[in-house]
């Protein structure tokens, strides 16, 4: 799987998370909008290793990416001092974090509201402060 496939994913499923809400299918839009997130971290994990020369082959460093943690993968990626930086510039996208954050690739095994996936959905994708955005400009 490379960077491209990953971002298409991350695309096509904050897609299908969106036809979901409108088919009243609460439970899998609020789990396919956080698997766009993670698909979209993904894709910033092997940005960051092609950037900085570390060898994916590092059997340590590769096992830690086999995550679903969105806070795993945003340090994995080498984002913390950028997303604390956006999140100074940008209030409205830290709110959006802290409800993104909570995402668990778990879900797909819960029953949620669709207070939950609308709320999870315009966390993810606000085209202003949407955490998709702000991935988007590091992937």
């Amino acid at each position: 799987m490379n960077r491209m496939h990953l971002q298409t994913l991350a695309e096509e499923r904050i897609k299908d998370s969106s036809a979901l809400l409108t088919a009243s299918q609460w439970s899998g839009a609020y789990y396919l909008a956080g698997y766009a997130l993670e698909c979209a971290l993904k894709s910033c994990v092997l940005h960051h290793i092609e950037q900085s020369g570390i060898i994916f082959d590092d059997k340590r460093f590769s096992e830690k990416c086999w995550t679903h943690d969105l806070e795993s993968l945003v340090k994995l990626a080498n984002l913390d001092i950028s997303r604390g930086a956006a999140i100074q510039a940008d209030p409205e996208l830290g709110k959006n974090w802290l409800i993104a954050k909570d995402w668990s690739e778990l879900s797909r095994y819960r029953l949620s509201t669709q207070q939950q996936a609308q709320l999870l959905y315009n966390a993810i994708n606000d085209a202003t402060h949407g955490v998709l955005r702000w991935i988007k400009q590091n992937w």
